[in-house]
């Protein structure tokens, strides 16, 4: 099988190193370890490798070794669209905010913002799986630097360089659920109902230090 995004075509182990790692990656980063998370850098270690060995068990596959070959690269096919993005999530659920298009203006350029939400985008569609497959609404992806100032957003927001997401009450898992799986998909920031401002939405992100708040939850 082949795909129009990516087509992997050597079975990968510890000590693979290339872009075909690194494709791999984006797309396990939500199969971590509580409060782990995966560097995408193209260098299969021990990380990857467990990586994959939970991606493998989550989707209930026989074999369950560190080993990512052919069985492992069809599920990913069936769980992504031509533009690399899984299935259940897209780039327009993440664009703009504040009634724009694109993924400009922001703190980084707009080819980094589509790659750094597509990381975002494979953690959730991890997070959704984890939580029975049900719906995830996005309430907040990419601003602006002018559209996080128009809604009151911090300086700096991870949402401007479109590493972070939130999610809302349309969602089908509650917030707490979902507040408390993230914790299991890679995500460093974490805010959800209890921390001010969040009891209508839970915010996850991906930045270098742990920062998890939700008293309620």
């Amino acid at each position: 099988m082949t795909t129009k995004c990516f087509t992997w075509t050597r079975t990968l182990n510890r000590g693979a190193t290339g872009n075909d790692v690194k494709q791999l990656q984006i797309r396990i980063a939500g199969w971590v370890g509580y409060g782990e998370t995966l560097a995408i850098d193209g260098d299969f270690g021990p990380a990857t490798g467990a990586a994959v060995k939970r991606f493998k068990a989550g989707y209930r596959m026989s074999e369950t070794s560190e080993t990512a070959g052919s069985p492992v690269f069809n599920l990913i096919y069936s769980l992504q669209n031509d533009d690399c993005t899984p299935q259940h999530f897209r780039y327009p659920e993440f664009d703009g905010g504040c009634g724009q298009s694109g993924f400009s203006g922001g703190a980084a350029s707009t080819a980094t913002v589509r790659d750094n939400l597509l990381r975002v985008m494979w953690q959730l569609e991890a997070l959704r799986h984890k939580l029975g497959d049900r719906p995830i609404v996005i309430s907040s992806g990419f601003r602006s630097i002018s559209c996080n100032t128009r809604v009151g957003g911090v300086s700096g927001s991870l949402h401007t360089y479109g590493t972070a997401a939130d999610l809302g009450t349309s969602s089908r898992p509650s917030l707490c659920e979902m507040w408390r799986m993230a914790r299991y998909c890679g995500f460093k920031e974490i805010l959800g109902p209890g921390y001010p401002d969040h009891d209508d939405h839970v915010h996850v992100g991906n930045k270098s230090t742990q920062f998890w708040r939700a008293a309620d939850c």
